[in-house]
């Protein structure tokens, strides 16, 4: 008996190879991947900018690592004891505005100098719902601001497309080498509505497979229809019914590198999943000679992993074997 329909994923023309520079941007599940890339030890940098959810402020954000946008004090806003910028997560917000401006140019010149040289680039979408200002700005984040002070609006296709286009051309200006993933969300913006949240998601999907069956180079992940259709169970979502939980991330990992990383790659990532078993190991008698042997046979194993992939970082893990 058949209980439920798995989704099978096709394997990416070109796929990820570890030592392959990611830049991360988009919505909280955005951060799901990024440490799994983390602790398989590839290049990352994620949202720069901290979680955004539409596409007009991604591509806003995006475009501004191109140029190296430097803020200034006519780019932020004093709100409830915080100065924060409309362009950026409440994470950036500070009570002192030439930390918060120091803290978010430290950001951009960073994503700058990643963008440039990156291989990889994954879009996460969370809603096609923005938040407009009296003066028609689009905003990453209402910071808690009275609703009265926006106006909110579902883009259409047409509106979607023309973000991602004119960002799609700037990028491959910036970075003719790059690649770019994206994914749909699979957390549900109930605030929205339930019916809400399905058009949001169904205009996103349509711009997005429009682009990639448009262009080269564009792929798409399915993170959404693996939540939503092929788990598609409450038992997958945590406490609060609408954030994927860690067995439902974990599945997406698990399906993203079937189809997405090369099958070398995968094979050292079981190598790295070994260790990073390794040093999550508690020990009851942590200055046993026993739990000295134990750290001792894996500090050798990092040591010969560095040497056979000296393209991989592994003084982290070294560093933690030898304490």
């Amino acid at each position: 008996m058949e209980l439920r329909r798995e989704l099978f994923i096709k394997e990416f023309s070109e796929q990820l190879e570890l030592g392959e520079k990611i830049m991360l941007s988009g919505s909280c599940f955005t951060e799901h991947l990024g440490e799994r890339f983390i602790q398989n030890h590839f290049p990352v940098l994620q949202n720069p900018n901290g979680i955004i959810f539409n596409p007009v402020s991604i591509c806003k954000s995006i475009t501004s690592y191109i140029s190296n946008k430097k803020y200034s004090r006519e780019d932020i806003f004093f709100q409830k004891e915080w100065w924060t910028s409309w362009e950026h997560h409440t994470s950036f917000s500070h009570f002192d505005p030439e930390q918060l401006l120091q803290k978010i140019n430290q950001s951009q010149q960073q994503a700058h100098e990643f963008l440039k040289s990156a291989n990889w680039l994954i879009i996460t979408l969370g809603s096609a719902f923005v938040y407009q200002l009296e003066n028609g700005e689009v905003v990453a984040n209402c910071h808690k601001v009275p609703a009265d002070k926006f106006r909110k609006k579902l883009m259409t296709v047409d509106d979607v497309l023309t973000s991602l286009d004119n960002l799609l051309y700037r990028l491959f200006m910036f970075n003719p080498g790059l690649r770019i993933i994206f994914t749909i969300s699979p957390v549900r913006h109930l605030r929205d509505g339930f019916v809400e949240n399905n058009r949001s998601k169904a205009v996103l999907v349509q711009a997005v497979h429009h682009l990639v069956e448009k262009f080269s180079r564009l792929y798409y992940f399915p993170a959404y229809e693996l939540i939503i259709d092929d788990l598609r169970d409450y038992r997958f979502y945590a406490e609060d019914m609408v954030h994927p939980n860690y067995l439902a991330t974990d599945y997406v990992w698990e399906k993203f590198t079937e189809a997405c990383i090369t099958r070398s790659s995968r094979e050292i990532m079981k190598e790295i999943n070994q260790v990073n078993a390794a040093k999550a190991h508690k020990p009851f008698q942590p200055d046993s000679e026993a739990h000295k042997l134990f750290r001792k046979k894996y500090l050798d194993k990092v040591l010969v992993l560095q040497e056979q992939y000296p393209h991989l970082d592994f003084a982290e893990d070294i560093t933690f074997f030898q304490a």
